[in-house]
């Protein structure tokens, strides 16, 4: 997907990342332990607290490229257990608007923020100077870090040219499997189960799915009309809902807006790929069938959710956590029957999925710390410290007796935390910050687990069971799943990708490729929705013109300058 696609992921992923090095449960003399009890023998001090001269209170300037309007300024159990533990706070300030201009603009400044999570854009910062080499600082302050990258450190180095470390990678777990299907064809509870679960595979599936529901529930219970499919196409948001699905429908593995060869590396626009065109005709059939919500291309975000939230729109092509907030009124609303299913929707049926490509750890995006830091020791100590599994498992599980206990060496949310957490989820962030620190150091990846046989995330089989509720777990038995990623094609159905995600791959200020993918986003973001919203009859036509455009915006050109970038990244790595 595009580059401004994994986020907290969050906020957005919302990857909940944490860890443990737990036996029995117990309090420490300074009350709830997130661990659980001491560091296992042999440990790397992982849980060991701070010196006393290393708690000295400190203010640290953050800023990061991703938006979080329920920051708490740390005054939420997680940021103040943290404070307690490392002495340090945040004054975090975070990108509103144009992300990738308010990092140029700071980059050029000449005043930085001491700690940087620019994704991307962290070119703009080493070009200027503005961000430092973390290699020794990691090798001789931070041995949490250290464990958790392992033998992938090698992956943290900027470029063939310079093995500086300039940020330490945190939007990719290490040893990530992904168990949640967070993405693919979202269709509404109630509609399958109406339906008597039909199957759901093809978009032919998908589409009759909801015409069938409509004819027999065209309006809700107030009058209001329902809504059959209705699409995000606000900023960047239309990566996510409009056009990074023409990659998924079709195959084709999530590598931003190009489409690379797993056998071969060679970079193709993916818009160019004859099977996408029949995508975006699907679409403008939808559209013609008055299916399609006629506000797609005109609503913005707040809107988007607000009809989410109004339990009207029966489908979705979306990312989980691109819709949460309206979801999550829903479920607040007792309305679960009117929340979503996740379904591996293709073209065809001889067209797999690729929702679970493995990438392996991708490195790439994550913190960097400045160069007018006023301290960067404490500063990598405090990196170091979330990196440890009593910062992990804090950032994700809270801090036990309050938010977790441990039952016979098996950690469990308490029930009626959980279902806050999942009920309640703006305001249950908003007052636990669990979540808010999982993307600022180093982490382990969904699917691994602690010395204790315990998961280090939340993202496991056993707790997404937990997150469902009833309605949920009756649709999934009638589709003979018990977690939604079991409809989906697995990972060792598909050959793992030797430069991680192409999206991921920083771009040199000095590459051309910067300036004609703007261009090329530009035509595209204006020629899709036209050809959409098209007649059947002019989609063709309109089809060709956009083809015509990009060619004229010299989009060979850009194909080979991101192949040689995917190439150059899989010699990093390898050499």
């Amino acid at each position: 997907m595009a580059k401004q696609r994994k986020w907290p992921v969050l906020l957005m992923s919302t990857a909940l990342i944490a860890g443990l090095l737990a036996g029995c449960g117990g309090k420490n003399d300074s009350g709830a332990s997130p661990s659980g009890s001491a560091p296992a023998s042999g440990s790397s001090s992982a849980s060991a607290s701070a010196t006393p001269e290393d708690l000295k209170p400190i203010t640290l300037t953050y800023y990061s490229e991703d938006v979080n309007p329920n920051w708490a300024n740390m005054q939420d159990e997680t940021g103040k257990y943290i404070t307690e533990k490392t002495g340090v706070t945040l004054n975090a300030e975070f990108a509103v608007g144009d992300a990738a201009q308010k990092s140029a603009l700071i980059a050029s400044s000449g005043k930085y923020p001491d700690i940087i999570s620019a994704k991307g854009n962290i070119n703009k910062f080493v070009d200027a100077g503005a961000v430092i080499d973390l290699t020794d600082l990691i090798d001789k302050y931070a041995p949490n870090i250290k464990k958790v990258y392992g033998d992938q450190m090698k992956r943290l180095r900027y470029s063939n040219e310079d093995h500086a470390i300039y940020a330490l990678p945190t939007y990719s777990g290490v040893g990530q499997i992904n168990f949640e299907a967070g993405g693919g064809f979202e269709l509404q509870h109630r509609v399958v189960k109406e339906l008597g679960y039909p199957k759901i595979r093809t978009v032919k599936d998908y589409e009759n799915a909801i015409k069938q529901y409509l004819a027999k529930h065209p309006t809700d219970d107030k009058g209001n009309k329902n809504i059959g499919l209705t699409l995000n196409a606000d900023d960047w948001h239309m990566y996510i809902s409009v056009t990074n699905p023409a990659v998924q429908t079709t195959g084709g593995s999530d590598d931003g807006e190009y489409s690379v060869d797993i056998n071969t590396q060679k970079v193709t626009y993916h818009f160019l790929r004859p099977e996408e065109k029949e995508y975006f005709r699907w679409l403008n059939h939808m559209n013609a069938e008055g299916l399609l919500d006629k506000e797609s291309f005109v609503q913005k975000y707040d809107q988007y959710k607000a009809k989410v939230a109004s339990g009207r729109v029966l489908g979705l092509i979306d990312a989980i956590w691109d819709y949460a907030d309206g979801e999550n009124a829903l479920k607040a609303e007792g309305k679960f029957d009117q929340t979503y299913g996740h379904y591996p929707v293709t073209m065809d049926e001889s067209t797999k999925d690729p929702s679970f490509w493995p990438t392996g750890f991708m490195a790439g995006w994550g913190v960097a710390i400045s160069k007018t830091n006023p301290d960067p020791v404490r500063t990598i100590k405090f990196l170091d410290w979330l990196a440890s599994d009593e910062g992990q498992v804090l950032l994700n599980w809270g801090i036990e007796g309050k938010h977790y206990t441990v039952e016979n060496g098996k950690r469990v949310m308490i029930k009626e935390v959980n279902d806050r957490r999942i009920n309640d989820a703006t305001n249950f962030a908003k007052e636990t910050g669990i979540g808010f620190y999982n993307l600022m150091s180093a982490h382990y990846g969904d699917g691994v687990k602690d010395p204790t046989g315990n998961y280090y995330t939340l993202k496991n089989p056993q707790q997404l069971v937990e997150n469902y509720s009833d309605v949920e777990k009756e649709v999934l038995k009638n589709y003979g799943a018990t977690i939604w990623k079991d409809l989906f094609p697995k990972e060792d159905e598909f050959k793992v990708k030797p430069w991680g995600a192409a999206w991921n791959i920083p771009i040199p200020s000095d590459n051309d490729a910067t300036v004609l993918d703007e261009k090329l986003k530009n035509i595209t973001w204006k020629m899709i929705p036209k050809a959409i919203l098209a007649k059947p009859e002019e989609f063709d036509a309109v089809w060709a013109d956009y083809i015509a455009q990009l060619e004229k915006a010299d989009v060979h050109k850009a194909e080979q300058l991101h192949e040689q970038l995917v190439k150059d990244r899989v010699k990093l790595w390898n050499e």
